[in-house]
């Protein structure tokens, strides 16, 4: 096997076991998300238990896999060495919040709800994707990122 299709299946197994575990904690439903942030309504905060969970394995488990001279089916770490707040990053993240918000779906269970075949999330993918595409060329005119 060669070592782009180790990558591929290691990829593919990871991707299936975040998408199984967004399905049974229920974050491919909007109204979970939605219902998380209703602060002074019908708060719902099963999605902190989903959070805290995450948190806690890649807590453990990050400090065991690193202690590795190497990951297992790549050459070398790619860890991210900036730091820096930017501008960009600022206004990405207020976007993604408020589209987190607005629409109750974030990339990872919009993907994944895609197989319910419901118009929500294929409406949320399509206009995400749309978002990508506009950034892309208005950043390309107004030199955000520099």
């Amino acid at each position: 096997m060669t070592q782009e299709n180790k990558e591929s299946v290691v990829a593919l197994v990871v991707g299936l076991v975040f998408g199984l575990g967004l399905v049974i904690s229920g974050m491919t439903q909007p109204h979970k998300v939605v219902g998380f942030l209703d602060l002074f309504g019908n708060w719902d905060p099963s999605l902190i238990f989903v959070m805290g969970g995450a948190v806690a394995v890649h807590f453990v488990t990050y400090r065991i896999v690193r202690k590795r001279n190497s990951p297992i089916v790549m050459p070398k770490w790619q860890v991210p060495t900036k730091t820096e707040i930017t501008k960009s990053l600022m206004v990405g993240a207020v976007l993604f919040g408020m589209g987190w918000g607005l629409a109750g779906f974030c990339p990872g269970p919009a993907i994944t709800a895609v197989a319910s075949f419901q118009v929500g999330p294929i409406l949320f993918l399509v206009s995400m994707l749309l978002g990508m595409f506009l950034f892309k060329l208005i950043d390309k005119k107004i030199k955000f990122n520099r």
